[in-house]
């Protein structure tokens, strides 16, 4: 064995029993260990599903909140085509203008869902939380603006801009099962 190859073996050595005192280190100093975020929830307050399901787990509402007669059933029909759960369609029932493209209404329960939702409106859905609701469902409410709903790469596109879903002021994170 040459010098040179001893010497790159002793480095190499060292660099591994480093690397090796390193991490055990930085996990006998980890601060980040301790209780979930759900664990120091005030009383009362509800805890929000931040997890984003499929669209086969997605149960939904569509409401048309403009003049265009036959728009839910429509847009309701494309959600369908797309694995979603339609339990409602028809006219508004909050009878209410809605300004923009869409707008979700939803409970703690349905935070990730509307997430999900959201994507098939490229981020330019209007948003509405109830606290109160009990309910997983998400009430989409079409507006004047409304066109179409986005295309499968749109929507993935969209998810990512997005990003993780945020807990409305009030609600703590439901906690997850491991």
């Amino acid at each position: 064995m040459t010098f040179a190859r001893v010497r790159a073996l002793v480095v190499v050595g060292v660099l591994v029993v480093f690397a090796l005192v390193f991490v055990g280190v930085a996990l006998v100093r980890d601060s980040q260990g301790g209780e979930a975020p759900s664990a120091s929830c005030p009383e009362g307050w509800p805890q929000g599903d931040l997890v984003l399901r499929e669209a086969k787990d997605i149960k939904i509402n569509v409401y048309n909140a403009t003049d265009t007669v036959g728009l839910a059933e429509s847009v309701a029909e494309d959600f369908a085509g797309r694995e979603f759960q339609v339990k409602k369609k028809g006219n508004d029932p909050k009878k209410k203008p809605v300004e923009g493209v869409a707008l979700l209404r939803y409970g703690p329960k349905g935070i990730g869902s509307s997430q999900v939702i959201q994507a098939f409106f490229l981020g330019k859905a209007g948003l509405q939380y109830d606290p109160a609701r009990e309910d997983d469902l998400v009430d989409v409410v079409l507006g004047d603006q409304f066109q179409q709903l986005a295309t499968p790469t749109e929507v993935n596109q969209s998810l990512v801009d997005l990003g993780s879903p945020q807990l409305p002021p009030g609600t703590c994170a439901a906690k997850t099962e491991a």
